[in-house]
């Protein structure tokens, strides 16, 4: 079940423990890529309670688009026990997608109004495969407005891409 839920206005710390009080497990994602397409990484936080999780990865050649997909499949691989979600993110496309354009370009045989093929169809056929695993609310909130945890799973994100790079300048120093 794929539904949105406006940026609420209101201090983020409020909604964070309105969230905690919740008793549902939210994940915050977000992905990050230099030069697009170039290097790109995802972040994930996943808040259960008083368990905080932090997942990240990167990708040498890879688009804006492909991580912000990549951090909400990867955070939903990681839910260990069916409950009710919430995921937070930045991406209207992963926002709109989930929630608007999947139904239609499912139905479309997987092309878009324009009857192009969808950009990044494998991504999103695993989204949806485990999106329909579990009860999920898709909530967007504006990037680089200074929410705390969208400002730390952007941080997750580029630091991956940061230490993948200095890991393939090591590799290329030595060879």
């Amino acid at each position: 079940m794929a539904a949105f839920l406006a940026e609420k206005p209101g201090n983020a710390a409020d909604d964070f423990q309105t969230l905690m009080a919740e008793n549902r497990l939210t994940i915050y994602t977000d992905g990050a890529c230099r030069d697009n397409p170039g290097p790109g990484g995802w972040g994930v936080l996943m808040v259960d309670g008083d368990v905080i999780e932090e997942l990240g990865g990167a990708e040498l050649h890879t688009t804006n688009n492909r991580m912000e997909l990549r951090a909400a499949i990867e955070a939903l691989r990681h839910v260990r026990q069916a409950r009710p979600i919430l995921v937070v993110s930045d991406s209207l496309y992963l926002k709109n997608g989930i929630t608007e354009w999947l139904p239609r370009w499912k139905r479309r045989g997987w092309k878009t109004v324009g009857r192009k093929p969808v950009k990044n169809k494998d991504l999103w056929l695993m989204l949806d495969e485990l999106a329909t695993q579990y009860e999920i609310e898709w909530r967007w909130v504006r990037g680089h407005s200074g929410h705390p945890e969208n400002e730390h799973v952007d941080a997750v994100a580029n630091d991956h891409i940061d230490r993948l790079l200095a890991y393939r300048r090591s590799v290329e120093e030595k060879s």
